[in-house]
């Protein structure tokens, strides 16, 4: 018998206001507990909105096997006009029953000065030494701010998913050693207009070629990119230039690469004259599984296949000194290198098909529709709706399509 999830109250499904972040929809509350006693847990391949106190620090509970690798994003979002210093931001890290640390990982503003969606990961690596038994693990958020820093609470999401262990053993522990390094001649195609998501689950599909958006001051614009086993992703942003204003803001244009996982890869910042300015990521080594061997974390953090998610941000500050805009911006995506079947998994990740490809990814990433073309998947994405509210909506359509045909036939029949 089939049992499905109502869905949440719509309080839990609106944008958080001042934020201007999508919050995935369905995405469950959970409040954190100042200590492991009272902590809540999580549930890898569900989302979690929580927040976080200045000066705060809050655990989060998670029962972990010993067979798969474990990533839990934790994405800060500060009010829109708080006031931030360079360093502030989050730390995350996970933690065995006695404290002790399995891995850690922190994000902070830099030097935009501008509140944004900053993202850390908490992560078990089934490969390495530390935490490798199947036990009771802890999450711990802790908020990074200076003395002046805004007093709000910032929101937080949390999005823990699972990789599960290959099927074979005694493969390769080391990067693989040879990749072209060279940065890559960025695309010239005609600009195509595509207008990005408010948030990794509303994240727009992005493929190969030149895009043009607008952003106003403090926009943040999620897209997401599949790249498969053996391909290499690079990407660039520009900046238009503009007629009004003048001065220098430091930091103006942020724009960040995380894979399928939310990880950070890399992120790369450019300052702002009024005139048009660029800059571009640094060369990725092709997406492969030993990747996670490597020692620089944008290399080790190119270890899977699916969307790659690419962040713009413009800084708050660019106001004060050029007005209000919108601001024209080009995303210039390259993809190379030929794709190859990937390891073989030892069972499937959460949420499932996270590190995978399909046909239906590579139509929407030139489509621009989330959905591949099919209407019924438009609800089903990492950070989307759960199995439970999904089936709701499909079983509702299903029935008022068919309700439609039934009325059609119905004005066919001829008049008795």
């Amino acid at each position: 018998m089939w049992t499905v999830a109502l869905p949440p109250a719509p309080d839990a499904q609106a944008v958080p206001r001042g934020t201007g972040y999508a919050f995935a929809p369905g995405a469950q509350s959970l409040v954190g507990a100042p200590d492991t006693a009272g902590a809540r847990s999580l549930i890898p391949g569900r989302v979690y909105r929580s927040s976080l106190p200045a000066h705060g620090r809050f655990y989060y509970r998670l029962t972990l096997t010993a067979r798969d690798d474990v990533y839990v994003p934790v994405t800060a979002v500060p009010p829109r006009g708080a006031t931030v210093a360079a360093t502030d931001g989050i730390r995350v890290s996970l933690q065995d029953a006695d404290g002790n640390p399995c891995f850690y990982s922190s994000a902070s503003f830099g030097a935009g000065l501008s509140p944004r969606p900053v993202t850390a990961v908490g992560q078990r690596d089934t490969g390495k030494s530390l935490c490798q038994s199947a036990a009771v693990y802890y999450l711990l958020v802790e908020r990074l701010d200076a003395k002046n820093s805004d007093p709000d609470r910032w929101d937080l999401e949390l999005a823990p998913a699972t990789e599960p262990g290959l099927a074979a053993t005694g493969g390769p522990t080391t990067p693989p050693r040879a990749w072209n390094s060279a940065t890559p001649r960025p695309p010239d195609d005609a600009p195509r207009e595509r207008r990005g998501g408010d948030g990794f689950g509303a994240a727009r599909p992005l493929g190969q070629g030149v895009w043009r958006t607008r952003l106003a001051p403090g926009d943040t614009l999620f897209y997401k990119v599949p790249v498969d086993w053996g391909r290499q992703v690079h990407a660039g942003a520009e900046l238009d230039a503009t007629t009004s204003g003048h001065g220098y803001v430091g930091g103006a244009l942020t724009l960040s690469l995380l894979n399928p996982a939310r990880v950070p890869v890399d992120d790369v910042a450019l300052g702002y004259t009024g005139t048009r300015r660029a800059a571009a990521l640094a060369p990725l080594p092709p997406v492969d599984y030993t990747n996670r061997y490597a020692v620089p974390s944008g290399e080790n953090a190119v270890r899977f296949a699916g969307d790659y998610y690419l962040v713009v941000h413009l800084g708050e500050r660019v106001a004060d000194s050029f007005g209000s805009g919108p601001f024209g911006v080009t995303l210039r995506v390259r993809v190379d290198g030929d794709a190859h079947a990937g390891p073989e998994y030892l069972g499937h990740s959460e949420p499932d098909g996270l590190f995978a490809v399909t046909a239906r990814d590579r139509r929407a990433a030139d489509t621009g529709d989330a959905s591949g073309g099919d209407p019924a998947m438009r609800a089903l994405a990492y950070g989307g709706l759960g199995a439970g509210t999904a089936l709701l909506l499909a079983l509702g359509a299903w029935t008022l399509l068919a309700r439609r045909a039934q009325a059609r036939v119905s004005a066919q029949k001829p008049m008795a």
